[in-house]
């Protein structure tokens, strides 16, 4: 209000001493002669709007920073709700400190190119931090392929060799099929009667299902995603951004 009135009173061109001392005998005016004076000088809603209008006008650099403050504020809801059943691990399918301080979180698919290069910087992060937990989260959005992988993998959780399935899907060249997916799992040891089954697993796939029902409410739109506390990164942003995010977590849970 205290804003308002001093804008109300310059653009009336009247200074709050002057105004105060017009017409008036007394040194200091009281309650109701000041209420008075504020009174007629408040802007109606008209005059409010046009001042901001022509503000924004006049610095549009604001706007970014008014839409990304809006973006943060969303995301925090949207995490808020969704914490619980982000930060609750399909056993096995995780990387790092199953104790860390810090939870990050990752949405890929076995077919994404980009999900590679994102892999090798969360392969960096884990060595290099070791108070850092990270989460898999098979979000299977190009292709039917995409998603007998992440099936496959799943099923790799269940036998143990997580890791090794997960490592060797993006170590090794090649776009995904069922056929290099099968030799994967060949590969790295797994059952390849089980996972032949697994692959029609109800459970399994209601899990990832479920990944992609949390990439709707997060808003996520492709992969990679990362969760880093309370910040949401998407695409291959880079081991430096992604290590910056989880110093920032750490940060925020300190405090």
């Amino acid at each position: 209000m205290a804003a308002v009135v001093a804008v109300g009173l310059a653009s009336a061109g009247v200074g709050a001493g002057a105004a105060l001392a017009a017409g008036q005998a007394k040194e200091r005016p009281d309650r109701a002669e000041i209420e008075a004076i504020v009174r007629g000088h408040i802007l109606n809603r008209a005059e409010i709007e046009a001042i901001v209008r022509n503000y924004i006008l006049n610095h549009p650099e604001i706007i970014p920073e008014a839409v990304s403050r809006l973006e943060r504020a969303e995301a925090r809801k949207a995490l808020a709700a969704s914490r619980s059943a982000l930060e609750t691990p399909f056993p096995g399918a995780t990387a790092g400190n199953p104790d860390g301080d810090v939870k990050l979180v990752v949405f890929f698919d076995y077919s994404c190119p980009y999900c590679r290069q994102g892999h090798a910087d969360v392969a960096k992060l884990v060595r290099e931090d070791l108070k850092l937990m990270v989460i898999y989260r098979d979000f299977p959005v190009l292709s039917p392929a995409s998603t007998e992988a992440a099936m496959a993998s799943l099923s790799a959780a269940t036998q143990g060799k997580y890791r090794k399935f997960h490592d060797a899907m993006f170590d090794s060249p090649g776009l995904v099929s069922l056929a290099r997916t099968m030799g994967i799992v060949k590969g790295v040891g797994l059952s390849e009667d089980k996972v032949t089954a697994d692959l029609k697993n109800v459970a399994l796939k209601a899990e990832v299902d479920k990944n992609l029902a949390l990439g709707r409410e997060l808003g996520l739109t492709g992969t990679p995603s990362y969760i880093i506390g309370n910040r949401i990164l998407s695409g291959a942003v880079g081991f430096d951004r992604l290590k910056e995010a989880v110093a920032a977590a750490r940060a925020e849970k300190g405090r």
